[in-house]
């Protein structure tokens, strides 16, 4: 059954990813929770066109991505999790719980050292905040995000079918927890507890940089919690909070050529963790 799973891995995360990106949309669209400021005409083409840029350049630099370092640590006994004597269900949670705690300490060093943050803001340079933005990465930072991910799978020894879960999970909250979708506070509530709710990730895509620098997680939200990172509500609420960054604010800075080299345009700003005085 694992080997099935493993030997279907494009197609079941292709499926996975169109039937999640369309079932986000459709409630996004009859339940948004803020209103748009710019059309979808003018962000999706561009959103959309950086996940296939960015799917084309990782498929030729790393054919077999994490996946692949999971079969090979397996088959040269690499990593913690083919030392330990564990379960494999155990070994399974471990990964996913483990991969993701990896993936919140990267953003945060996105955050904190200012060449990275150069290549991240072009996620955070969206000036609205949907469905779209959970996939728009620069490819540099996708390049480098997957070769810190072959790193930790390396040093972690996981079952490829915790890889692959993670891989599914993190791609479908991503999508989901970037949704203009309207959830009731009390649900909101409690979601929260056991993922990132668009409500709590909107608050780290505020121009403002004390709340662009909360609210780290993507996929399990105990992290920011845990490392004091957590923040419940922007300042000015979801309804009137700004979206974006303060660099990059015209129309024109939407499109997939001027996203492609925002990094190399103008300062650092002022967004990189503890880079404000006051």
């Amino acid at each position: 059954m694992t080997e099935t799973i493993l030997a279907n891995e494009p197609a079941i995360r292709l499926g996975i990813f169109l039937g999640v990106f369309a079932l986000v949309v459709v409630f996004e669209t009859l339940a948004p929770r803020r209103a748009r400021t710019m059309p979808r005409t003018a962000r999706w083409p561009h959103n959309i066109g950086v996940v296939v840029v960015n799917t084309l350049l990782l498929r030729l630099v790393f054919p077999t991505a994490a996946i692949g370092m999971a079969l090979m640590a397996a088959t040269r006994g690499w990593g913690l999790l083919n030392i330990i004597d564990a379960p494999y269900w155990l070994s399974v949670a471990l990964t996913v719980a483990l991969l993701d705690l990896a993936i919140y300490l990267q953003h945060v060093m996105f955050h904190a050292v200012p060449a990275l943050w150069r290549l991240h803001r072009m996620h955070h340079a969206d000036l609205d905040f949907d469905v779209t933005t959970g996939a728009r990465f620069h490819p540099i930072e996708i390049l480098l995000s997957m070769g810190i991910k072959l790193a930790v799978v390396a040093a972690l020894g996981p079952p490829a079918l915790g890889v692959l879960i993670f891989e599914v999970l993190l791609n479908a909250t991503s999508m989901f927890n970037h949704a203009n979708l309207n959830i009731p506070l009390g649900v909101d509530r409690v979601l929260r507890r056991l993922v990132v709710t668009p409500d709590m990730h909107r608050v780290h895509h505020s121009v403002l940089p004390p709340e662009t620098n909360s609210n780290f997680g993507f996929n399990l939200p105990w992290w920011d919690r845990l490392f004091g990172t957590y923040r419940a509500q922007p300042e000015a609420g979801h309804g009137a909070m700004t979206i974006g960054i303060e660099q990059f604010r015209e129309r024109r800075d939407l499109r997939l050529d001027r996203m492609l080299v925002q990094p190399f345009v103008g300062g650092v700003g002022d967004y990189p963790i503890n880079r404000r005085s006051g």
